[in-house]
């Protein structure tokens, strides 16, 4: 934008531009995501100067509405969250968890061992951000920045067909930055400032985020630098989600914690500095051929537990696999049987009945009619009964 350009903003002259331009900074906007401390390492500049430049900046964006100022009610906080956007899943049962989607200016972290669908958790909301927001997404781009080699355009492809998109212009809404080292991952999110810009990036997604600072950093030793560099990438994924409008979705790995010795051992990498800067935290873990997602961590989500599964179009609902498959196999066992009616016309067995009209055995009541013995009886009775009365 023409008035977010850093010659803009009083006292930074060409050369002042020149040298932020050459460290990454090209807008007001990316002052403010970088700080007077980072400002003054990359630029050279003294700490007093690099506050002033940022406070400037600050001062101009609150001045053109595109930062709040620095004390506000909580009914217009209320309002400004009203604003904020929300990613469907795809799926009811993620949408409930998330109370309607995934939002924007905030960091959705998701951990979980290998295999729980973390990856394949990714893949779908970069399908499903794409989609028009009367359907639930945001007609945003998405910057993936994969950190393990696990980004599949055929998996995007697959998963958009299955949502009833077009694969080519899905693909093409999607910036991938693969990244070789820790050193390399922070330098694609410094850089990826003008490019959210220009792009209308709505979604980004780091897999992994610490995966890179684990295998690099061993050691209790370098544990201490390992933490101050994690904790300076994460910082910065959240004031670009937050400046930008858009979100921030990071995977994590993690380990099993010796010492427990009952219940669940698995504990997410990264320490606190990624726990307190998550905004909401989830847990995938296996369960059979289902997988459940906790929301760990949130600001005002409840603490609860969905089932869900993997198919055709990304993370699904638990049982719609399982009826399509039974709405398959009714469908085909179905018809035959429905054809076979003429079988059901086999009635001539039922006109049988002739042989229920055997009820002539049942006239045989002439043995009952063989009342006239009876009568014979008492004719006989009657006989014994005069020579009484001749006497």
């Amino acid at each position: 934008m023409e008035d977010l350009r850093l010659d803009q903003l009083p006292g930074v002259g060409p050369v002042t531009t020149k040298k932020l331009s050459d460290a990454g900074i090209h807008s007001i906007m990316d002052l403010i995501v970088r700080g007077p401390v980072e400002l003054a390492e990359i630029s050279g500049m003294d700490k007093d100067t690099a506050s002033s430049i940022v406070e400037k900046a600050r001062q101009a964006l609150v001045e053109g509405g595109l930062l709040a100022k620095d004390f506000v009610s909580a009914t217009e906080i209320y309002k400004r969250r009203q604003e904020i956007g929300r990613i469907t899943t795809g799926t009811e049962c993620f949408d409930l968890l998330f109370d309607g989607g995934v939002e924007t200016q905030a960091l959705t972290e998701v951990y979980g061992e290998f295999g729980s669908g973390k990856t394949q958790f990714c893949h779908t909301l970069c399908v499903t951000v794409q989609k028009p927001k009367e359907e639930g997404g945001l007609e945003g781009t998405v910057l993936y920045i994969d950190t393990e080699n696990t980004f599949r355009p055929e998996r995007i492809v697959s998963i958009a067909k299955a949502h009833g998109m077009d694969p080519e212009k899905v693909l093409d809404k999607i910036i991938v930055a693969r990244a070789y080292n820790s050193a390399h991952q922070t330098l694609i999110l410094e850089e990826a400032s003008q490019m959210i810009q220009e792009n209308n990036i709505k979604l980004l997604v780091v897999d992994s985020a610490v995966g890179l600072f684990r295998s690099e950093y061993l050691g209790r030793g370098t544990l201490s630098e390992r933490q101050q560099r994690l904790n300076k990438f994460v910082h910065l994924l959240v004031r670009i989600a937050e400046t930008y409008n858009c979100a921030a979705l990071a995977t994590n790995q993690v380990m099993a914690s010796p010492d427990v010795f009952f219940g669940d051992p698995t504990r997410p990498i990264g320490g606190n500095v990624v726990a307190h800067t998550s905004t909401y935290r989830i847990y995938f873990k296996k369960s059979g051929k289902k997988r459940i997602a906790r929301m760990v961590d949130s600001p005002h989500h409840p603490e609860q537990e969905v089932i869900f599964g993997l198919g055709e179009a990304g993370v699904i609902d638990p049982d719609s696999e399982t009826k399509k498959k039974t709405t398959k196999a009714t469908k085909s066992k179905a018809e035959p049987e429905v054809k076979a009616e003429p079988e059901v016309k086999a009635e001539p067995e039922v006109k049988a009945e002739p042989e229920v009209k055997a009820e002539p055995e049942v006239k045989a009541e002439p043995e009952v009619k063989a009342e006239p013995k009876t009568d014979s009886v008492d004719a006989d009775a009657k006989i014994e009964d005069i020579p009484e009365d001749s006497e």
